[in-house]
């Protein structure tokens, strides 16, 4: 994926949408981020490279309820899906709509590979 990319952060925890901000940043990406997936789907409209970075657990609509969606709508955008509390159900919804997972906590460079090794 390009550097130009915007990478779209939906996660309900403040702390982590900023650190991801900050690496994201750091590495030359724009950042969007949101603290819901409905907050996501109300303001966003990617028009151009973009990744999607969402966490599994959220109050309200889960990760993999907004990733079903975002699938309907925009079937060739990388998404990246993290959770904390891997699941055999969570990896085949991931695996099923073609995004990669990551497992909370991870590092930075597994983080990066991942968005980079991103399809466009």
């Amino acid at each position: 994926m390009e550097r130009q990319a915007t990478i779209y952060v939906i996660d309900d925890d403040d702390a982590v949408r900023e650190s991801l901000r900050m690496l994201l940043e750091v590495e030359g990406f724009a950042v969007v981020d949101f603290a819901s997936g409905a907050e996501f789907l109300r303001a966003a409209r990617p028009d151009g490279p973009a990744c999607l970075l969402l966490d599994v657990n959220m109050p309200g609509m889960s990760g993999i309820e907004l990733l079903e969606r975002v699938r309907g709508d925009n079937p060739l955008m990388p998404v990246v899906v993290m959770t904390g509390r891997p699941s055999p159900a969570t990896a085949r919804a991931a695996d099923r709509a073609g995004a990669a997972l990551l497992e909370k906590p991870f590092r930075a460079r597994e983080l990066l590979d991942v968005i980079v090794g991103s399809p466009p």
